[in-house]
């Protein structure tokens, strides 16, 4: 096997376990793996909400069967999300892969010290 397919299913694993457990649904680790793997910052997202996919009805089955999902919000959450999921990429495309990656740490720097400091 070569390295890439190799890294590709490990880093799935470990995003897997990782989604599944937080509920971040793996975007976060997803794309900095595959930007670090040389894919650009479109690639990377687009190619990451296909691993997030399969990941994602793997763990509603998981969460189901421990019976920790609550469909009604997650309809709603998933209906405004159809929305947001449309103008995201567009926004993406006007990007050069440095604005993406400062807006992308940004974010996920803003979300950190949100939960640590979260009561």
């Amino acid at each position: 096997m070569d390295t890439m397919l190799i890294t590709m299913i490990i880093g799935g694993f470990v995003i897997g376990v990782s989604a599944s457990f937080t509920g971040l649904g793996g975007g976060f680790l997803m794309v900095p793996l595959l930007l670090f793997m040389g894919f650009n910052a479109q690639k990377a997202v687009g190619t990451s909400f296909m691993g997030i996919f399969i990941i994602s009805v793997s763990a509603l089955f998981a969460h189901y069967r421990l019976e920790n999902v609550h469909f009604k919000y997650g309809l709603l959450l998933g209906l405004g999300g159809i929305l947001g999921a449309q103008i995201g990429p567009l926004l993406l495309e006007q990007m050069s892969i440095p604005q993406f990656k400062k807006i992308f740490a940004v974010i996920l720097m803003i979300l950190s010290v949100l939960l640590f400091f979260k009561k």
